[in-house]
């Protein structure tokens, strides 16, 4: 199999988690390149629900090797809580198939009480963040301020960093916000406890990857979240604080474009999202509802409700072009088969202008009307459909319309959660290049 990297097309929750572990069993490695613990990856596998948020979706395969890459911010406590979770449930995880980069940068109390303290405090203008302090942690990354996974092994350099790192969270806490400070002795003796835990798990996974390149394995990098949530090509400010894109994948590890063979493109038939933002074909009525329940739309991580709305082709089109995508992979297409009618926003209307991609003013984007197609409806069920031929016509036309518009093939069919319910329309786009 290709190199592939795998990414979200809209805002998120597409259903990476079953697409990767369907992947890694013709894959060696998986790396998770950016995010934190606040996306949830589900997958279902002789019916059994798995949760994932930090551990990369491979992990439920045997023999392949997982690796959380520099570009991960990571709770310790949510790791380890993983860990013990998966490993009640009977899935192997130890240092043989978990590698964690030493220079991953760490979410710790204080992140979390800022996170929460400062949506509480923007009130109606929070951005929906889970509150786990992810973008803190990311903010302190960029600051120099952050604490490295390697830095717990120096106890007297731990503690400089949380002093400093606490300086200047504190006083945000108690100054602006309302908060209560954070102590310092707390944190660092909890993390002192953790690094013991976590030892086996930490190298240079720059090593660890090299060596599965030189020996010429597959590898498949799982992303979080989805393109709209890029901090430099999404809804800003109603964004994550990392680069969501597949170019996200080469800093995320520490590796050169010419690695990468592929980039697959997660996609629902429909859109969904999560928090706060502007959500041009969101649908505030019945239909929007039946999406809603039909789809199990809340989240893995979280359980809110997601928002939901048509397909919106501007938006996939738009992450076509930021993550070169080679092919999509259109999930959750059963959710729409009682639909009579089903649309498909192909350009927006915004200040006067007719638009194939999204405007970067999230306020402009927020008034955008969405341009409408309409299509029939199958209303016939595509649950667990295996051949192209097995799905209604009227199904194979609005795959092919999405094809047209977006300007990618779809290379792979997810017809239900299981493995099985898996069909591969385009073996081309996956297979390793010459």
């Amino acid at each position: 199999m290709a190199n592939i990297v795998v990414v979200g097309t809209q805002w998120g929750d597409e259903g990476k988690g079953k697409i990767v572990d369907f992947l890694t069993e013709s894959a060696d490695m998986v790396i998770r390149f950016q995010g934190g613990a606040n996306a949830g990856h589900t997958l279902v596998i002789g019916g059994k629900k798995y949760v994932l948020h930090l551990i990369p979706s491979g992990i439920i395969r045997e023999g392949k090797v997982c690796v959380i890459g520099n570009g991960v911010v990571m709770d310790p406590e949510a790791l380890i809580e993983e860990i013990e979770i998966l490993r009640k449930s009977g899935v192997k995880v130890e240092a043989d198939n978990l590698r964690i980069s030493d220079h991953v940068h760490l979410i710790l109390p204080y992140h979390r009480a800022v996170d929460r303290a400062r949506e509480a405090f923007k009130g109606d203008g929070k951005i929906g963040t889970t509150g786990r302090g992810i973008g803190p942690a990311y903010e302190d990354k960029a600051g120099r301020r952050g604490v490295r996974l390697c830095d717990l092994y120096r106890p007297e350099l731990l503690r400089r960093r949380v002093d400093e790192a606490l300086l200047y969270h504190n006083t945000i806490l108690t100054h602006l916000l309302g908060g209560s400070p954070v102590e310092a002795g707390p944190v660092i003796e909890k993390l002192l406890e953790q690094a013991e835990i976590l030892r086996p798990f930490i190298s240079d996974t720059g090593d660890t990857i090299g060596a599965a390149i030189e020996a010429k394995q597959s590898l498949l990098f799982e992303g979080a979240q989805g393109g709209m949530l890029d901090v430099d090509h999404g809804t800003y400010p109603f964004v994550t604080s990392s680069n969501t894109v597949a170019g996200g994948a080469l800093t995320g590890v520490g590796l050169g474009p010419k690695v990468i063979d592929r980039v697959l493109g997660i996609t629902k038939a429909y859109t969904t999202r999560v928090g706060s933002g502007p959500f041009p074909t969101e649908l505030l009525d019945a239909d929007g509802e039946l999406l809603r329940k039909k789809g199990d739309e809340f989240g893995a991580t979280t359980g809110r409700p997601r928002r939901c709305g048509w397909f919106d082709a501007v938006v996939v089109r738009h992450a076509v072009r930021t993550s070169g995508i080679d092919g999509l992979v259109l999930t959750k297409l059963d959710v729409l088969d009682l639909m009579p009618t089903i649309k498909i926003a192909v350009s927006y209307s915004a200040d006067g202008i007719t638009r194939l991609h999204p405007p970067a003013d999230a306020d402009c984007l927020a008034k955008a009307q969405p341009i409408f197609e309409e299509m029939p409806g199958w209303n016939v069920s595509t649950k667990g459909a295996t051949r192209w031929e097995d799905l209604p016509i009227e199904a194979q036309r609005y795959i092919r319309r999405i094809e047209t518009l977006v300007g990618a093939p779809v290379a792979i069919l997810s017809t239900g959660p299981g493995r099985e319910e898996t069909m591969i329309l385009r073996p081309d786009v996956l297979a390793a290049q010459d």
